[in-house]
């Protein structure tokens, strides 16, 4: 069965970083381009980032760019979120999703608070 687990999110105040993980069981990570996505309060789904087949190309949405960084163990079978600088815009729930999976499969996310 294809699953994915996040966590690491938490409440952190501006300026802060978090490191959030996606442990993958059924499937390789490397066999599949993976992103991150996330949703804020009352709002829709905005993709972040997303990390390549061979783990060496990532692509961000401006607004994280320089802060975020995603990186991938193999050994693993997992997937990071590595998020400095944190913003208050920042806050959202956070999901890892492996291409073309549907979004009833995906993992119930981790919740990133950014607050003074």
């Amino acid at each position: 069965e294809v699953q994915v687990v996040e966590s690491g999110g938490g409440l952190v105040q501006p300026g802060g970083s978090l490191r959030l993980s996606c442990a993958a069981s059924g499937f390789t990570l490397s066999s599949t381009f993976m992103s991150w996505v996330r949703q804020a309060p009352g709002k829709g789904l905005e993709w972040v980032s997303t990390i390549n087949l061979g783990g060496d190309s990532t692509t961000y949405v401006d607004s994280v760019k320089g802060r975020f960084t995603t990186a991938r163990d193999n050994d693993k079978n997992t997937l990071y979120l590595q998020m400095d600088d944190l913003k208050p815009e920042d806050t959202a729930v956070y999901y890892c999703i492996k291409a073309g999976a549907p979004q009833a499969s995906w993992g119930q996310g981790t919740r990133v608070t950014v607050s003074s």
